[in-house]
């Protein structure tokens, strides 16, 4: 009896405080681990699916209907326009009688027009004449504008200047592969051309593109900002980085084994005095001269980020983040929209940055908000310059956009194999997202590149404004060292016709 008493007097003593926490905490820890332990298996199993890339989750179970929506903001519906001439003209006749087996009777006659791509090739000889001369012996030829190249006997056969420019647009803007490439100029127009052919015609015209490449640095280095960012390469089966330069008027691309300061110093020289707008990547805080820019979106992500995982009072700080940078977003959409001046934006953003120094001045209890307030602390004078600034980016999306035709053709045919192959690759890609971004047309530029006519006109940009004088670039920053020898030896030997 004094046993049971004693025991029934134990289960009803009140519990231990510290063990009741205790208890609690380890509750909240299993079931946290059960939540990631769910999250990790998902992952697991979405990456093993082949369509895991692009999968978005399970659909809405209530979608919009697909297309513009009706109204007032439906815009002006599109038709085709009617052809700027008429190469050829079919009737079509009524039948000889209607399928009830009734006479027919001519109403009216109306027309329908069609577009067709010309599928027969072009075939030109040129008859080159050779002579010498009678004073020094020099073997001399002629050539025609049309010309391609000025090579004779097996080789006397080439592809011409539109030919080799539609081979450059598919490649590089649309990734297609060589061997697709080689397949559709044999099934549409029955020109055979190989895998080899392809690589060759491309070379070429990144040879002929190089003084324009050239143009684009130095327009590039006068802007007021360049938008910098990179990406995973393959050259030869190993890793490198592809980078991305985006200016007001021209699109520079490097492809390099390196990543951060001796890449991006090949393009953006160390005096650079404009605005850089990134990603908070550490390399680019050596440019001390220039002014910089912290993508508000990459933060406003990981915050999102962290939300989703954080509990508890942890949920706080980042939270507060979010909060301050999408009032300056929203301050900088009223600015632009003329609803408030750009001295009380400037004056605003101030004020946001104080209050963005005050909220990570001080050492947080959880690690991920600690190095998310590390990271806004050293780059809090980065924040809200857009705000000082009318015309500057909050965001790096510019670069980002020009990274997505490459990371398309990365998944496509993976990278370059040779040397030559990523400087061609950064060559061409300047210059038709240069000529997209001008609105110039990209087969007659690349095409007039090919030939001894006219040749296309130099990149014509608004000039520098008087802050500051254009840079100068010392030896080890010149334009052409962002260029590799070999291309740039073979350039002068074997690709200027």
């Amino acid at each position: 009896m004094d046993a049971n008493h004693s025991s029934m007097d134990a289960a009803d003593a009140p519990a231990c405080p510290d063990c009741e926490r205790r208890e609690r905490r380890i509750a909240e820890l299993q079931e946290r681990v059960a939540e990631l332990e769910q999250r990790l298996a998902a992952a697991s199993r979405s990456a093993k699916r082949q369509a895991a890339p692009f999968s978005k989750g399970p659909p809405k179970p209530e979608p919009k209907r697909p297309g513009r929506k009706p109204g007032g903001d439906y815009g002006t519906k599109g038709f085709r326009k009617t052809p700027p001439r008429i190469d050829e003209v079919h009737e079509a006749s009524l039948p000889a009688a209607c399928t009830c087996g009734g006479h027919l009777h001519l109403d009216q006659v109306l027309p329908q027009y069609q577009t067709e791509i010309p599928r027969q090739p072009i075939y030109r000889q040129f008859n080159v004449a050779v002579g010498h001369c009678e004073r020094c012996g020099r073997r001399v030829q002629g050539r025609h504008p049309l010309q391609t190249s000025d090579a004779l006997g097996c080789c006397a056969s080439q592809l011409g200047p539109d030919a080799q420019a539609a081979i450059v647009e598919l490649n590089k803007m649309a990734g297609l592969s060589h061997g697709k490439i080689s397949q559709l100029f044999g099934l549409f127009f029955g020109i055979p051309i190989s895998r080899g052919g392809v690589c060759q015609a491309m070379l070429r015209v990144a040879g002929r593109c190089l003084p324009y490449y050239h143009d684009i640095l130095r327009l590039l280095r006068r802007g007021l900002w360049i938008v910098p960012d990179e990406t995973g390469w393959r050259i030869g089966g190993q890793s490198a980085w592809l980078h991305a330069f985006v200016g007001e008027h021209v699109v520079a691309y490097l492809i390099a084994l390196e990543r951060g300061h001796l890449a991006s110093s090949r393009i953006i020289p160390m005096d650079y005095s404009g605005y850089l707008v990134h990603d908070g990547f550490a390399s680019y805080n050596r440019y001390w001269q220039s002014g910089h820019q912290t993508c508000n979106a990459h933060l406003i992500r990981r915050c999102r980020e962290m939300l989703e995982t954080c509990t508890g009072g942890a949920v706080i700080f980042p939270r507060k983040i979010k909060a301050l940078l999408q009032e300056g977003l929203a301050i900088c959409d009223r600015r632009d929209a003329g609803e408030t001046s750009a001295e009380a934006a400037a004056a605003k953003a101030d004020e946001l940055e104080a209050q963005l120094g005050k909220l990570t001045e001080t050492i947080k209890s959880n690690p991920a908000n600690e190095r998310l307030s590390a990271h806004v602390y050293r780059h809090c004078r980065h924040v809200f310059p857009y705000l000082r600034m009318p015309g500057l980016d909050a965001t790096n999306y510019r670069a980002e956009q020009a990274l997505r035709p490459a990371v398309v053709n990365r998944k496509v045919w993976g990278g370059n194999r040779t040397e030559n192959g990523p400087a061609a690759q950064s060559i061409l890609m300047s210059v038709l997202q240069t000529l997209k971004l001008q609105g110039r047309h990209v087969i007659d530029f690349v095409s007039r590149t090919r030939v001894r006519r006219t040749p296309p006109s130099r990149w014509s940009c608004p000039p520098r404004p008087a802050r500051d004088d254009p840079h100068s670039f010392p030896p080890a920053f010149g334009p052409c060292d962002a260029i590799p020898w070999t291309l740039r030896r073979r350039t002068l030997n074997n690709y200027r016709e």
